[in-house]
């Protein structure tokens, strides 16, 4: 091929598709890593629905945004792998992706395998909560898991920077986003906790988004001032997250 047929080959547009066949072919030849994403949040819903039956929707709801949030700690996986294992971010860096677009194309990446279990997640809300729902509170939850995915994908990358064995990736995985989404009340109302947990709740964005979901699918009692307050805690937390992870992210050789 000659230089000139070389560089009329197009380079833009090229970053979303190629990280998202990255997904889908590692559902397509493992599917067990589509199912593991299922499996997760119905062990809670299971126990979770024995002890209090009475908050299944809302249980539903959590365990989609539980989902959504460990897409960090895969995010975290991949970018630590591809970095300590095969050497791939010296190519990225030395490549005119940079990391903002490097961010979007690994979370892509893993969203995909989590796309079964939000479906699935997705109809059994539909049937739990029996009645007619406002197109506006889907569209309210679909921007809510964008939100979320994109802030934890970014903390998820971030931490995969300062990583120096692939050793750590999974216990530093594990513990970070469980911990983060067992603090925060996606699987039961922020009332029951107690004081102090509370507090340390008000602190984290997924809890804004916990409450403006349960809120907008009438699971909990809520004002349009108080959930326009959730949205706009939410964006502003998350924004500020992500912010913070892209600073901390090292994009650099070596």
């Amino acid at each position: 091929m000659s230089r000139a047929s070389v560089l009329d080959v197009p380079t833009e547009g090229r970053v979303f598709p190629a990280f998202a066949l990255i997904g889908w072919r590692w559902i397509s030849r493992n599917p067990a890593s589509a199912i593991a994403p299922i499996l997760l949040p119905f062990i809670f819903l299971y126990f979770l629905h024995l002890i209090a039956p009475g908050y299944f929707a809302l249980e539903v709801l959590g365990a989609m945004l539980f989902t959504t949030q460990n897409i960090g700690s895969w995010v975290l996986g991949d970018s630590a792998t591809w970095r300590i294992e095969a050497a791939l971010q010296d190519l990225f860096v030395a490549s005119p992706m940079g990391k903002v677009r490097y961010l979007f194309g690994i979370a892509v990446s893993n969203l995909i395998p989590a796309a079964p279990a939000l479906a699935i997640l997705t109809i059994l809300l539909a049937v739990s909560i029996g009645h007619a729902v406002p197109v506006t509170a889907w569209l309210i939850l679909l921007g809510t898991i964008l939100v979320v995915w994109l802030l934890f994908s970014a903390i998820g990358v971030a931490m995969s920077s300062r990583l120096t064995s692939q050793r750590e990736i999974w216990p530093v995985g594990s513990l970070t986003f469980t911990l983060l989404g067992m603090l925060s009340p996606l699987y039961y109302p922020l009332s029951v906790l107690p004081g102090a947990w509370q507090t340390v709740a008000r602190f984290l964005p997924t809890t804004y988004a916990a409450l403006l979901v349960q809120a907008a699918f009438g699971i909990t009692s809520s004002t349009p001032w108080a959930m326009a307050s959730d949205g706009l805690l939410l964006v502003a937390l998350a924004g500020l997250g992500t912010a913070l992870a892209l600073f901390a992210y090292r994009w650099r050789t070596g």
